[in-house]
């Protein structure tokens, strides 16, 4: 059978699309861009110290046609609405299975597309489908959650969280604000304002739970621990 993963690392004269994300960015933000050579390679390029942690490969498309694959997609997410980050960068405000809905969409109109899907770091060919008698079939999307308040990880105001970054102490003001020296702050402004510039990433935007933590977890894990009890 053609359509395996060694044939998809083989092509001649091809490069990749890559969706990209990011555990210290939003949910909803995606890095899309391309490379002649593998991504896995192009990835720990951009692990610098403008990002506090590594990018993670979120799908790829290999095709002889990737730099055109590329402007395309673009194209397509700001024809759609004004989701580019900053118009001359590569980051997207998109769900990464939005982008992924777009490869799909396109690879049926190309006749060299490959395209794998990377799940805890391991690679998936999900077009063309392995059984040819499949038919490619599209990542269900999820709900997206909702902003993060204290109530889900058991909080409320006068409780006490720590800004992990400089172990400062900060009380909960409100549903979703920490109180420091009389002002209140979202979880991301704070970031944004107080992390040590080792720290800040090239987006300048900052998933804040991951950032504070309660009794030794981080704010982002108790909330996942929840959802998942539900």
């Amino acid at each position: 059978m053609k359509n395996t993963i060694a044939s998809h690392n083989q092509k001649p004269c091809s490069g990749f699309v890559y969706i990209l994300t990011n555990p210290s960015f939003r949910e909803d933000w995606v890095k899309i861009g391309k490379s002649s050579r593998p991504v896995d390679v192009r990835s720990k390029e951009l692990d610098n110290t403008a990002v506090p942690l590594p990018f993670e490969i979120y799908a790829t498309m290999q095709t002889s046609k990737y730099a055109d694959i590329e402007k395309i997609i673009h194209k397509q997410i700001d024809r759609l609405t004004d989701l580019r980050i900053r118009q001359n960068r590569e980051f997207f405000n998109v769900e990464p299975a939005q982008a992924l809905d777009i490869l799909l969409d396109l690879a049926i109109a190309i006749d060299d597309a490959v395209i794998m899907r990377y799940i805890d770091g391991k690679p998936t060919q999900i077009y063309p489908m392995l059984n040819e008698r499949e038919k490619p079939q599209k990542e269900e999307k999820k709900a997206p959650r909702p902003p993060f308040d204290f109530s889900m990880v058991g909080l409320t105001v006068g409780d006490t969280v720590i800004f992990a970054a400089l172990q400062l102490p900060l009380k909960v003001a409100g549903k979703n604000k920490v109180e420091y020296e009389g002002r209140l702050w979202s979880l991301s402004a704070f970031c944004g304002t107080f992390l040590p510039d080792n720290m800040h990433n090239a987006s300048g935007q900052y998933h804040g739970p991951r950032y504070f933590s309660f009794k030794g977890k981080t704010l982002w894990d108790i909330r996942l621990a929840n959802e998942n009890k539900d």
